[in-house]
């Protein structure tokens, strides 16, 4: 491929490479090779996205934190070169913004509400139910026919659970919420079904938090609720706010739990020290190796610079688009030495796949949390757990913006 900048250099060449980039065939847990070629040659140049753009791409590990750290770089979405990830992302966002795609000092007012329902005292104190409902659902597969779909049998329902529980969510509407959280994280939907599934979304939780209203409850969407009554929020930014956290709550969780398992059971060594372990450590440093080792976040961080940035020897103009590889970004040798191998006892906690900076993922505790339960539990309890499909057979998600896999047999 061509390379697309120089150091020193702030233009263009004329070829400028597609993003996001293909993976290697034959090996799906490793980001595209075309991003180490630029984190070697270019780690910083221009990529093209979907809609013409040429955005500034970053692959280094050491560039990224500075940047996200950076107050002249911006979140807002709604900032006229702001690098959207699809027409479908570009929608949803002019229908529904977050604090996620906003600048402080909205986005630190609107995050300081729920933050204390993700510290990590009170996640913590729910490791006992996250235990139970891990435990229980592995009872049912145990009592049930093999093959079983771990995606929907295990991997789904154990964050939609726990997030359910959190914020007053009836678990009996999941097939809902997650038919349409799927449809806003899916790169080729298009506007319109974005468009429907937001709606959908927004006016669900808008009728809990209506209900909240009337009778509060010790959860998350009651507090929230308050918020409306005492005249800090609107309805509105209350309900944008719960779809949010019901899907962030959910599908990243539920897709590394699914492709967590898949890796580990095609790294033997590395699931025999997991399985054999009951050091707390360990298996929480083996959490922290599979975040940084799959990234599922895979379309990059998304961000405009307000000024103009110097930063490894490129010029980044006021106005222009960034997008922050984390994928490549964990896998950099300069901060991960012998990066592309997987080692559950290596702890990279310094690994930017929850972000950096004032944006970086508000749920990480309680995500960590549930891998810790999970991959604790699930491989103790089925120690002859193994796939019941071929690698190449396994449906991986290419197409969204969280990776993962559509579907995972598995026996014993």
């Amino acid at each position: 491929m061509s390379i697309i900048s120089a150091p020193g250099t702030d233009a263009p060449s004329a070829e400028v490479p597609d993003y996001p980039m293909v993976r290697a065939a034959g090996c799906p847990f490793d980001p595209p090779p075309a991003l180490r070629t630029l984190q070697t040659q270019a780690p910083i140049g221009r990529i093209r996205l979907w809609d013409g753009s040429t955005p500034w791409l970053v692959t280094r590990y050491e560039d990224m934190r500075a940047l996200l750290a950076d107050s002249r770089i911006s979140s807002d979405s709604t900032h006229p070169h702001y690098p959207h990830q699809s027409p479908a992302s570009f929608e949803r966002r002019r229908q529904s913004r977050s604090f996620i795609v906003m600048d402080d000092p909205e986005h630190a007012r609107l995050r300081r509400m729920v933050t204390a329902a993700f510290s990590i005292k009170r996640v913590e104190a729910l490791r006992p139910m996250i235990q139970k409902i891990v435990d229980g659902l592995i009872d049912a597969m145990l009592a049930g026919p093999k093959p079983v779909d771990l995606v929907q049998a295990f991997a789904l329902p154990v964050p939609s659970l726990v997030i359910c529980e959190l914020l007053g969510v009836p678990y009996a509407d999941h097939d809902f919420f997650q038919s349409n959280s799927r449809m806003l994280i899916k790169r080729t939907a298009t506007p319109e079904q974005t468009r429907a599934a937001v709606q959908r979304l927004t006016d669900y939780l808008d009728g809990v938090i209506g209900g909240k209203l009337a009778h509060p409850a010790a959860d998350l969407l009651s507090t929230l609720a308050a918020r409306v009554e005492s005249g800090e929020l609107s309805r509105r930014e209350a309900a944008n706010m719960g779809v949010l956290l019901l899907i962030a709550g959910h599908e990243t969780t539920a897709n590394m739990i699914a492709l967590g398992t898949l890796t580990l059971l095609h790294h033997p060594d590395q699931l025999a020290r997991l399985r054999e372990s009951d050091d707390p450590k360990l298996i929480a440093s083996a959490v922290e190796e599979l975040l940084r080792y799959l990234n599922i976040v895979h379309s990059g961080r998304r961000r405009v610079a307000l000024e103009d940035i110097e930063i490894g020897g490129v010029t980044i103009r006021a106005g222009e688009g960034v997008v922050v590889a984390n994928d490549i970004g964990n896998r950099d040798p300069d901060a991960f030495p012998d990066p592309d191998r997987l080692d559950i006892g290596r702890n990279p906690r310094h690994h930017v796949a929850f972000g950096f900076g004032v944006h970086q993922c508000l749920g990480q505790p309680l995500a960590r949390v549930e891998l810790q339960v999970v991959y604790s539990t699930l491989f103790r309890r089925i120690p002859t757990l193994r796939p019941a499909a071929d690698l190449d057979e396994i449906p991986f998600k290419h197409d969204g913006l969280v990776y993962g896999v559509y579907g995972l047999p598995i026996t014993w």
